[in-house]
């Protein structure tokens, strides 16, 4: 917002902070608990952080229709109606992700188990900071838009000065709409409302109802079709980039070697005198022996 007291930066960086503590407290927890650290982990952070933005959105949103609704003076019923409007949606996302993640730690591979256990730990740490820490940050940014204090130094701003009298850039920075002006104009979202007036009454339609349920009956057979074929293995080109050397060296390989089946490799664990000539024959007759 162009609006040095309504301008809502600290509560945003707040939320993307407190998916930060959330990312913390779960690789503290596991690290602590002693679940191996490995490099897909590495990758957990970027997942925390986007679902962490997403529910910091819906509680901002939560909060503004019920400051629309409710007195805004009274900050314990905006709390509670943001809770009883965006707490359910939080919650429901938050276990469906927690369970995806949980559900992935039986697999067989040690490294994809660990990244299941620090993911889906990092959700649980994540809802709990939304719920407490961001609602708690909420509070506080209501009580200095009420106090109509600068967003970033909290000081107190004056509001109802001409803007004539001053310049652009002190107007923008240092005088802003204040948030107790009764004439101050509450308006809707652009997406709330082309989402209450065009796309709700769009999808509504008993037709389009229709369209959808065989849109996603066709999907739900093709997602079933596409288990069945499912096949286990990798392919290594897969891994590399597509201009990466490794490319030609798997294609030559799978051309010219895979006939012969994989490699068998055999591991000396004694000491061996390799410089004795006897030594080194009995190995070789080992290798003849072998192949």
């Amino acid at each position: 917002r162009l609006s040095c007291i309504r301008n809502n930066i600290w509560l945003a960086s707040c939320g993307v902070l407190s998916s930060g503590l959330a990312v913390l407290s779960s690789f503290g927890l596991m690290l602590f608990c002693g679940v191996p650290f490995v490099v897909t982990v590495a990758n957990a952070p970027f997942l925390i952080l986007g679902v962490g933005v997403d529910d910091m959105f819906i509680m901002v949103a939560s909060w503004e229709q019920s400051s629309r609704k409710k007195d805004k003076s009274n900050v314990k019923s905006l709390l509670a109606e943001t809770y009883a409007e965006a707490a359910l949606s939080v919650t429901i996302t938050t276990l469906t992700d927690v369970l995806a993640f949980f559900i992935g730690t039986w697999t067989a591979f040690p490294s994809v188990r660990a990244f299941c256990l620090y993911t889906g730990t990092a959700f649980v740490f994540c809802y709990v900071y939304t719920l407490t820490f961001f609602g708690a940050v909420l509070v506080l940014n209501h009580k200095r838009e009420q106090g109509n204090r600068h967003w970033l130094t909290c000081m107190r701003v004056d509001v109802g000065t001409d803007p004539a009298e001053n310049s652009c850039l002190y107007n923008a920075c240092c005088i802003g709409s204040g948030s107790r002006q009764p004439s101050e104009p509450e308006g809707e979202h652009p997406m709330s409302i082309f989402f209450k007036k065009y796309y709700g009454p769009f999808v509504t339609n008993k037709w389009i109802k229709l369209l959808m349920v065989l849109l996603y009956g066709a999907y739900l057979g093709g997602s079933i079709y596409g288990c069945t074929q499912i096949r286990e293995g990798i392919d290594l080109r897969n891994l590399a980039n597509d201009d990466s050397y490794v490319i030609p060296y798997y294609d030559d390989d799978e051309k010219y070697f895979s006939t012969y089946g994989p490699r068998v490799m055999v591991v000396i664990t004694e000491s061996v005198d390799y410089w004795n000539e006897s030594v080194r024959l009995g190995v070789e007759s080992c290798v003849q022996n072998l192949e």
